[in-house]
């Protein structure tokens, strides 16, 4: 506005007092589009990963976590408990149920992690045990995930790295065994999820869908991708680096676990698929 009272031909100043038509809905648009950037790096700042939340797509982590929950996660090092394996971040079942700590249910920290060699989304699914190079653990396992009690007849066992032992709370048996992954390496692990937003994912998720089905063929491409990532059983998927299962989501040398067998708590569910993700920036 001018000093005499007259609307400013000044393109600046039309942009910011417009009260209707276009650049009314363009200074909308762009500042939704602020405002949405300014929580974006405000959430990157406080979780360290980015993106820093994923929508959760299937249902192997039920009844903790849901098919459309939207889970915030940060980096495995920030805000890490004392109960923490050396320096990963990740506290395991085995580790939590002695030390009184739990996450979404259950004791023991739920990660997102992806092997390199597979070509799906991130798993997210809750660290069980730690487990060294060449260590039988079977002895420290929960028989109930297991398809044998001698480590000759199990997967990964004796444990070809240091890693981590990996379950959905609601899969049948352990990742390694299921072929969902081979033992989780500290650096494939991308988050640990912190905070769960029931819902709110389903709206990346229907994103997702609708963009399939309007592209067919890069949506065949997707659903193959899928179908090698989750493996023909409901058990989840089979990972190349594995020896053939019966049935078909590096860390510094540290002070070796419990000796003690992994204790019940996780819930015995009907074999879900590996609980795939979809990023959510």
């Amino acid at each position: 506005m001018s000093d005499d009272g007259r609307p400013s031909d000044d393109p600046l100043s039309r942009f910011l007092d417009a009260e209707t038509g276009a650049l009314l809905f363009l200074r909308e648009v762009l500042s939704s589009a602020l405002a949405v950037a300014l929580v974006g790096l405000l959430l990157f700042a406080v979780s360290g990963v980015w993106p820093p939340m994923v929508a959760v797509e299937s249902g192997s982590m039920e009844p903790h976590m849901e098919r459309g929950d939207l889970v915030f996660i940060t980096e495995p090092d920030r805000f890490a408990p004392d109960a923490a394996h050396a320096d990963t971040g990740v506290v395991t079942y085995e580790t939590g149920a002695g030390e009184g700590y739990a996450t979404f249910g259950d004791p023991g920290s739920v990660i997102v992690y992806r092997p390199p060699s597979e070509g799906g989304p991130p798993i997210i699914h809750r660290a069980r045990l730690h487990v060294e190079e060449g260590e039988n653990w079977v002895d420290r396992a929960n028989p109930d995930y297991l398809p044998a009690e001698s480590c000759d007849r199990v997967p990964a066992c004796p444990a070809p790295y240091d890693g981590f032992i990996t379950k959905g709370d609601a899969n049948a048996e352990y990742d390694q065994v299921s072929g969902i992954a081979p033992v989780v390496r500290a650096d494939w692990i991308h988050g640990v999820a912190r905070v769960r937003v029931p819902y709110l994912g389903y709206v990346r998720l229907v994103f997702s869908e609708v963009v399939l089905l309007q592209d067919p063929e890069p949506a065949a491409a997707t659903a193959q991708a899928t179908a090698n990532a989750t493996g023909p059983s409901p058990t989840g998927p089979s990972a190349s680096s594995l020896p053939a299962p019966s049935s078909s989501d590096s860390i510094s040398p540290a002070s070796s676990e419990s000796t003690s067998p992994e204790p019940n708590g996780s819930v015995d569910g009907g074999g879900g698929a590996g609980a795939a993700i979809a990023a959510t920036g």
